[in-house]
């Protein structure tokens, strides 16, 4: 008895199992990701959440992250360059499949710690924002491969960035005031990665 009672649960557990594994989003190779039309509308991508891979959402005088966005279980590409946005919500770190998130030309002032959480993060773009730090959990980015940090105010470089040197092609760190000893600091840390700088200054940062 017990053994058929056992199949029988089996039988109804597998097809919902396999379902699970249907639904589950498969990460796109950076080609397809850069290239596939993206939604533009909010609105229109909130009609269809399981089908938003890439949501583009530049210039709309946007004030603050829309937390509809976190509907999006399987988005893996957001831009929202050129806005008004203050804040990344600590709520970004659930976007479990991000790949490329764009955030440059806005107002932010920090970057929460849970940036650490998006484990498939590859391009992370905040230039020309208010930046002040760079958190230690960047560190957990290990597929990060560009990280744009130009224009921004940034005085504090954590010492986990070195944990991210494999994989990380490029850091762009111009129009930052760093003093000399500062960006030799910042190289010896990522010896594989191209740093770039704008000349040192005569300063503390």
């Amino acid at each position: 008895m017990k053994k058929l009672i056992f199949n029988i649960l089996l039988a109804l557990l597998l097809p919902l199992a396999a379902g699970a594994q249907q639904t589950a989003p498969a990460l796109l190779d950076s080609l397809t990701l850069d290239t596939m039309p993206a939604f533009t509308s909010l609105a229109e991508a909130l009609k269809q959440p399981d089908k938003v891979v890439k949501l583009v959402l530049r210039k709309q005088k946007l004030d603050s992250f829309p937390q509809a966005i976190f509907q999006f279980k399987n988005l893996q590409y957001l831009d929202l360059s050129r806005n008004n946005i203050h804040e990344i919500p600590d709520s970004i770190g659930t976007l479990k499949n991000l790949q490329v998130l764009q955030l440059s030309r806005n107002k932010i002032e920090y970057i929460p710690r849970t940036i650490g959480d998006l484990s498939q993060l590859r391009i992370l773009n905040i230039n020309q924002n208010e930046l002040y730090v760079i958190p230690p959990q960047i560190g957990k980015l290990k597929k990060l491969e560009v990280l744009d940090l130009w224009s921004n105010n940034i005085t504090v470089f954590p010492d986990e960035l070195k944990d991210i040197s494999g994989n990380l092609k490029v850091l762009d760190l111009r129009t930052i005031l760093i003093n000399r000893e500062t960006q030799d600091r910042v190289k010896a840390m990522l010896p594989h990665t191209k740093v770039y700088f704008s000349p040192p200054c005569k300063c503390n940062g």
